[in-house]
């Protein structure tokens, strides 16, 4: 039987001791994320030798998720089963993975059903790329990046620290009246967003945060802020700007990759929620992989 608990800070080094190493790119996995979401989805967890095991529960319904190297073994699925009732769903499965599992149920005579969720697929880029915006591809964001130093020379980039959380309220709730509390696209999301950064500006440091922040004029006009997800790469969990500003989001962007330190190679800006416009954003600085999530069902 598996042995499951909320999720709470202490989990925290247990489960990056598998997490950081697994290779599992996917932002669903960073643990700040996962604390600062514990309210909307009641994560719980199963901390294994080798293995992750999380448990979310939404509208009356389970999922899991597995954190591990590799395809998950048939014991382990077998267990989920048993924990479940014998009828199971997997989130966030990349696409090789997810194969893998319907190859090797099939061949048990096993009925198992695949989705893919392109919504959810993660934009992954090279942190140098970023930082550096170089080369014909990036051209359009090299040139919004000067055309801002040109014409804000005095700007300053410091390290987001919780001293400076206030004028992040202050940005955020700027940025949340020029999008509109109401806005269809976002529903509810909106106000559980702002639950999650207090919960994370309540537990920085705990939680192994970095962010970055731009100031005009001795006011910020920008934030961001991250968390490693595996050793060798950072997800980026929040930006904000001042959308009055023009070239501010590329440059936050910018400003925030060309700080971090060098082992990140890779950086997560998430999914696009299948919003056009997030989309059109995400892949125009050209992703060096977008990450498949699937969703796997099937019975035991």
């Amino acid at each position: 039987m598996l042995e499951f608990h909320t999720l709470t800070l202490a989990d925290r080094e247990a489960y990056q001791a598998v997490s950081l190493r697994s290779g599992r790119r996917n932002c669903n996995f960073t643990f700040a994320n996962l604390v600062g979401w514990q309210f909307w989805f009641r994560t719980e967890v199963c901390i294994l030798p080798d293995a992750v095991v999380l448990r979310f529960t939404l509208d009356g319904e389970r999922a899991y998720m597995l954190c591990m190297a590799g395809t998950p073994c048939c014991d382990l699925l077998q267990a989920i089963c048993d924990d479940c009732g014998g009828r199971m769903t997997l989130l966030g499965l990349e696409d090789e993975a997810a194969l893998q599992l319907q190859q090797n149920a099939c061949s048990k005579g096993i009925n198992i059903t695949v989705e893919p969720q392109r919504n959810q697929y993660d934009y992954i880029y090279r942190r140098a790329d970023l930082a550096s915006l170089a080369g014909g591809k990036l051209k359009a964001k090299r040139n919004h990046v000067n055309k801002f130093l040109s014409e804000h020379p005095d700007f300053e980039y410091r390290p987001l620290t919780p001293a400076m959380f206030d004028e992040c309220r202050r940005l955020e709730a700027l940025w949340r009246e020029e999008r509109g509390d109401t806005n269809p696209e976002y529903g509810d999301t909106i106000a559980a967003e702002q639950r999650v950064v207090e919960t994370v500006f309540a537990q920085w440091d705990e939680l192994g945060m970095m962010g970055g922040s731009i100031w005009l004029d001795g006011r910020m006009v920008a934030f961001t802020y991250g968390a490693a997800v595996t050793d060798d790469t950072i997800d980026v969990c929040v930006e904000k700007a001042d959308r009055n500003i023009d070239g501010l989001f590329s440059v936050i962007n910018q400003q925030f990759c060309a700080h971090l330190p060098e082992h990140f190679v890779f950086v997560n800006r998430e999914e696009d929620m299948g919003l056009e416009g997030l989309r059109k954003a995400k892949l125009s600085y050209h992703p060096e992989i977008l990450l498949s999530y699937n969703v796997v069902s099937f019975s035991s």
